[in-house]
């Protein structure tokens, strides 16, 4: 197996002592793999930004390890983590511009930093800029940036040391659903076109739904589930991830005296029209009394809830049909 470009292990995180500690992480053991998109969802409160902070050690650790490309974080000098830290760049919620610089100066700044001569710094800045789609916006200040193109500015600025990791905490919280799609959409760009390793801090599964590779859940402090997205939506294994990825579960106690089947779908085409074949093919009418399905990377993932007819004999070809299908379970409810 290849060597992970981030290994967490055993990683807890207290602030305070005595009776007024608060565990905001415990013994969380993570791995992620060189060039995927990895997502860290959980619901407010269960320990996201700090685990994410952990990994560039913006936050100590009380205990356990964080190795990043080979390098164990926590033995590190000041100036050694500094070094280590220009290989992991950071995008925030709340962008954290500069406002009395331009977009070009903002993106300059980190360079600055690491003493890059001016005219290459502001050359690297200006091909940063393109590459985010603000080529023409390089002296705009943030006040004059949507907050869409405040967020590119900042991703700019996050790949101008060429990090070999990008954290977004909460990177797209902030935006309408429009603006979040491009962001979206230019990270995994940045993926593809750059190799670097994406890390997704999030409260939102349509974000983990659309564009990363692997999930942690995260539940208190501690990992409930992870592994590949595709596997998480097909089968969720805990309370917590039951709750987001399926959020809005079927109201079964207003749907007395329906007879019903559950169907899950388990990693089928989209793009197959299982209801309408159904229809056809057997000559049965359902009704859908409740769905909460998704597309994952083209394949269908989720429940869906169907009245049967009345009559017995078209219920029970409705059922041998649907369980007949590839990647779909079947599941008969009887609603008192």
């Amino acid at each position: 197996m290849a060597e992970p470009i981030i290994e967490i292990r055993g990683l807890t995180k207290t602030f305070g002592q005595g009776e007024a500690a608060v565990h905001a992480l415990e013994d969380v053991s993570l791995r992620i793999e060189r060039g995927e998109i990895f997502g860290i969802i959980g619901l407010s409160g269960a320990g996201k930004s700090t685990l994410v902070r952990c990994m560039n050690l913006l936050e100590r650790p009380t205990t356990g390890s964080v190795v990043v490309d080979g390098r164990e974080m926590t033995g590190l000098t000041k100036p050694q983590l500094r070094e280590a830290r220009r290989s992991i760049g950071m995008i925030f919620q709340s962008f954290n511009l500069l406002m009395q610089r331009t977009a070009l100066d903002n993106v300059t700044f980190p360079l600055e930093l690491s003493g890059t001569p001016r005219e290459r710094a502001r050359q690297r800045a200006r091909e940063l800029l393109e590459t985010v789609g603000l080529g023409d916006r390089a002296g705009a200040y943030p006040a004059q940036l949507s907050g869409g193109q405040k967020q590119r500015v900042a991703i700019a600025r996050a790949l101008a040391t060429e990090p070999k990791v990008l954290l977004c905490d909460e990177a797209t919280s902030a935006l309408d659903p429009t603006t979040t799609l491009s962001i979206l959409e230019l990270l995994r760009e940045l993926n593809r076109t750059l190799g670097v390793t994406v890390v997704i801090i999030t409260h939102e599964m349509k974000v983990v739904e659309r564009i990363c590779h692997s999930v942690a859940i995260l539940d208190g402090g501690v990992v409930a589930e992870q592994g590949r997205v595709e596997d998480i939506f097909r089968s969720p294994a805990t309370k917590i991830g039951r709750q987001l990825v399926y959020p809005d579960g079927a109201p079964l106690e207003e749907l007395k005296g329906a007879r019903a089947v559950r169907i899950a779908f388990t990693g089928g085409s989209s793009y197959e029209p299982l209801i309408a074949s159904l229809v056809m093919d057997c000559g049965v009418k359902v009704n859908i009394l409740g769905a909460d399905t998704r597309d994952v990377n083209g394949q269908a993932f989720g429940t869906m809830l169907l009245g049967l007819p009345e009559d017995g004999d078209e219920a029970a070809r409705a059922v041998r049909y649907l369980r007949n299908q590839p990647n779909v379970t079947v599941e008969e409810v009887q609603i008192p």
